[in-house]
């Protein structure tokens, strides 16, 4: 299928998304309306994002600061009500633009970063939700504070750097059966008082709300397989 067909699907895609977000949370016995569906439009155009925000998503997710920047300003300036998250990582370099322009920040992963993006918010009087980002695989090519370090980093970034931490964000290895990563970030949540789990992408969502996901992040089940190697 081209990308152009793919872009007439997103819109189904959409709602296919939308009724296993209801199934799981009806087996789960929770509420949707605690769920959160980021669709990830991170490699994807203008105008295959506007078939989705018509059929009524205002919250999306991209990978990269410099790509955002590149076209959602315009879309939210045509579509009023977005809200733009940063799931992808972030560098100390970037922290003023991603400031500016999102709403929640998924990867904060490091004291350099919390300075930064702590310096950013004060300058700017914005302040985007913040997750801290949990590599719970403890894969050395992934980014994310290590599980046993992570109440001590989630600690400094409230005590030293005055950042309020809304929740935790973890990409399961790709090799590893997701349940039990989506149970340690859990936990890890809940000892610290977090309350946001953004957790479960297109393959496994339904188990991360499940484990009790607030925010799951979406991408090709919506708007169809995209030309980079990792998909949301």
């Amino acid at each position: 299928m081209n990308r152009q067909a793919e872009a007439q699907d997103a819109a189904p895609g959409l709602q296919a998304v939308r009724t296993q977000i209801l199934s799981a949370c009806h087996d789960s016995g929770r509420d949707p309306a605690a769920v959160t569906l980021v669709a990830v439009s991170k490699t994807f155009p203008a105008p295959e994002i506007v078939p989705v925000i018509a059929a009524g998503q205002r919250v999306f997710g991209e990978n990269r600061v410099q790509e955002a920047q590149g076209k959602w300003p315009a879309l939210c300036a045509a579509h009023p009500g977005i809200e733009l998250h940063l799931i992808g990582p972030l560098q100390s370099n970037k922290a003023r633009e991603a400031v500016a322009l999102f709403d929640v920040i998924h990867t904060v992963d490091r004291p350099k970063i919390a300075v930064a993006l702590a310096e950013e918010m004060a300058r700017q009087g914005r302040r985007p939700r913040l997750f801290v980002q949990v590599n719970t695989g403890a894969e050395p090519q992934k980014a994310g504070v290590l599980p046993e370090a992570a109440d001590a980093f989630i600690a400094e970034c409230r005590e030293r750097h005055a950042l309020e931490i809304f929740g935790l964000m973890c990409i399961p290895p790709a090799t590893d059966v997701a349940d039990p990563h989506f149970a340690l970030l859990s936990k890890i949540a809940a000892r610290n008082g977090v309350l946001g789990l953004s957790m479960g992408m297109s393959a496994d969502f339904p188990a991360a709300i499940r484990q009790g996901a607030t925010h799951v992040r979406v991408g090709s089940a919506i708007f169809g397989h995209r030309s980079l190697p990792t998909e949301a």
